[in-house]
């Protein structure tokens, strides 16, 4: 194992540089102290959300509006241009060369929308279809944002004195596509990380096309190949709010505690419940490789954070976390001949993947089965019509429901069960089902979706603040 470690900044951090270097890259390190490290960088907060759609809300950013072949996109593209010119601005007050930044910009952008007035004009001729183009179109989109934060770091880092290197991965003007794993290898086989500080993009140009197989978390998916390939001591995910016990603007920040340590098990439950502390699809090589994640608050430099680690097990019984779902829909499949039909799930579970639908948990009894799913899936309802229009002796119900979960590494103990029932309840919050598994990592509650939050309130307090 190398004695390095690969280290991901999130956009939201970027935005806040001048704190990223005070607080993680350089902070109080001197010479060989500030090396050893290799540094993956998101674009800054807002940018891939320009370049794309609105993560949240899905408003269309260049691609969608190039998608849809609306001529707005060359606006979009241009506003996004002047955002990134200013915050090259900014950051001309901490060192970057703003004029040479822009430049870059320039070069990239113009450089991007040529090629897509081209690809335009290549479609118009009808034997060639967009669609066929829309994926790279994406990548390329996407990989704009996370070279346009990585330059400016190297440009600032050199001003310091710091020995750093920009390690574009984006593939810019190469014809050569390689596969992800050459990819990051024959990129990093003559790299002194000892003498030199690599700054990496989070966007990879690779043969699998890392947006059509990772989408919008593929950063973490660099950084985490990155670690394999390159045999790190240790992942460190910077973040800006610490791995704690709840959700602090909920059970109050006062309430919550920082975990410490846990295990990739619980990083799982965590992400299946959206509160991702990584990507699974990142922390399964890591995991399988044994190299450790370490989520730190990137404004608390000097606190250890909370390492994930394979074979952690809690020294006694506990919840580490409360956590849930809200915005979950319930479908409820009863059928009085299901009883004892063999493969009776699977109809529903094909039906499921047919449109694309992932279920977060689910409960079965002799004659009933409800699958939890976030009730934004596309394709819900045609889905929902579906098991109606195949199931002619089936009643489908879907009821808007919330998961609330408690999660530990070591949570085997007699009783457990009974004692989080018993706080749900003299929070008057009816619980409508529950699901756990033997290996006991996570307890999983339904409950009316007008009490989620009363809910986690209530099992924060009774089974965290009141065991420390």
């Amino acid at each position: 194992m190398g004695s390095h470690t690969v280290e991901k900044i999130g956009g939201t951090s970027m935005s806040q540089f001048e704190r990223m270097l005070d607080n993680v890259i350089i902070g109080d390190r001197k010479d060989a102290d500030l090396y050893n490290r290799i540094f993956v960088v998101s674009a800054y907060g807002g940018i891939t959300d320009f370049l794309l759609e609105e993560k949240k809300t899905g408003e269309p950013g260049v691609y969608c509006r190039f998608a849809d072949n609306d001529p707005s996109w060359e606006a979009a593209l241009s506003a996004v241009g002047d955002r990134m010119r200013q915050i090259n601005a900014e950051l001309g007050a901490i060192g970057l060369d703003a004029a040479a930044a822009d430049e870059f910009v320039t070069e990239r952008l113009e450089g991007i929308r040529n090629c897509l007035l081209d690809l335009k004009r290549l479609c118009s001729y009808g034997h060639f279809q967009m669609s066929n183009y829309l994926p790279a179109v994406r990548e390329m989109l996407s990989a704009v944002g996370e070279v346009h934060s990585a330059y400016n770091s190297v440009d600032i880092l050199k001003k310091r004195n710091v020995k750093s290197l920009l390690v574009d991965l984006s593939g810019w003007m190469e014809a050569e596509n390689l596969p992800f794993d050459e990819k990051i290898t024959s990129t990093f086989v003559d790299i002194d990380v000892t003498a030199v500080l690599p700054i990496v993009t989070g966007y990879t140009k690779c043969a699998e096309g890392i947006m059509s197989t990772y989408d919008r978390g593929y950063s973490e998916i660099t950084f985490s190949k990155i670690a394999v390939l390159t045999d790190a001591r240790e992942g460190v995910i910077h973040k800006e709010f610490h791995l704690s016990s709840g959700d602090p603007k909920l059970v109050g920040a006062e309430n919550v505690a920082i975990i410490g340590h846990t295990n990739f098990d619980v990083a799982d439950q965590l992400a299946d419940l959206g509160m991702e502390a990584i990507h699974p699809k990142a922390s399964k090589p890591m995991e399988a490789e044994d190299i450790p994640i370490r989520v730190k608050n990137a404004f608390e430099p000097d606190h250890p954070g909370t390492l994930i680690s394979r074979d952690y097990l809690s020294d006694s019984p506990r919840v580490e976390i409360i956590t849930g779902r809200r915005n979950i829909a319930g479908i409820e499949v009863w059928d009085p001949d299901m009883v004892g039909q063999s493969g009776y799930d699977y109809r529903l579970l094909h039906c499921f993947k047919k449109y694309g639908i992932s279920y977060i948990t689910k409960n079965t009894n002799a004659n009933t089965i409800t699958h939890y799913v976030p009730d934004t899936a596309k394709n819900l309802d045609k889905c929902v019509h579906d098991l109606e229009e195949n199931l002619p002796t089936a009643r489908v119900t879907v009821s808007k429901v919330a998961i609330v979960s408690a999660i530990g590494s070591n949570m085997k103990f007699p009783g457990f069960l009974s004692k989080t029932a018993n706080v749900l309840a003299e929070a008057e919050i009816n619980i409508l089902a529950c699901d756990q598994c033997m290996r006991q990592v996570n307890m999983q509650f339904i409950v009316d979706g007008e009490q989620f939050e009363a809910a986690i309130i209530a099992l924060h307090r009774g089974l965290i603040e009141k065991q420390v």
